[in-house]
C-alpha cells in the first residue's frame, strides 16, 4: 500500500475519477439504530466531494442525520477488478445552492427517478466529504493507495 502524498492528490483524484466511471453502482453502508444498512447507490464525483441523490422521506436521510459516517465501495468486474472505498462524512444538502450544484453535476438523468428538478421537494442530494479513499485492483492485492484528508 502506498500512502497518497499532497503533491499527488489532484492526480490521485483525476484516478479515482477515471476509475469510478466503470462502475454504475456502488455500495452505501449508513448506520440504522439496529445496525448498519447497505444499498446501491450511483454516486457522482465533483472535484473531492462525491454526489448521489436520494428522497427527502428515504431510510437514508433520517440514518445520515442521526449519523453522518458513511462508506462506499465500487468494484468493477473483470477485467481490472477496480476497486474504490471511500469513507466520510455525508452532508443532506437542502439549500438552492448545493441543490442545483448537485443536480447539473449529478452524471445521470434524474427524472428517471421521479424528481423533476433541482426545486422538487423529493429531491435530496447528499453530498460526501471524504476522509479516507482507497483505489486499487484485484480487489486491493495491487497497486493499492491510499489517500487521507489532511
Amino acid at each position: 500500500m502506498s500512502t497518497v502524498s499532497t503533491e499527488a492528490t489532484d492526480r490521485f483524484f483525476e484516478d479515482v475519477h477515471a476509475a469510478s466511471q466503470k462502475a454504475i453502482w456502488c455500495a452505501l453502508a449508513t448506520v440504522a439504530d439496529d445496525g448498519p444498512r447497505v444499498r446501491m447507490v450511483h454516486p457522482t464525483w465533483d472535484g473531492r466531494a462525491l454526489w448521489f441523490a436520494t428522497s427527502p422521506m428515504s431510510p437514508k436521510v433520517a440514518q445520515i442525520a442521526s449519523n453522518p459516517m458513511v462508506d462506499i465501495q465500487y468494484q468493477v468486474a473483470p477485467p481490472d477488478f477496480v476497486h474504490i472505498m471511500v469513507r466520510g462524512r455525508a452532508e443532506l444538502c437542502r439549500g438552492d445552492e448545493d441543490k442545483h450544484r448537485a443536480w447539473d453535476v449529478i452524471d445521470y438523468d434524474l427524472t428517471q427517478f421521479g424528481s423533476t428538478g433541482p426545486d422538487d421537494p423529493n429531491f435530496m442530494p447528499v453530498r460526501i466529504h471524504p476522509t479516507r479513499v482507497e483505489l486499487s485492483e484485484m480487489f486491493g492485492s495491487r497497486n493499492r493507495r491510499v489517500w487521507r484528508a489532511g
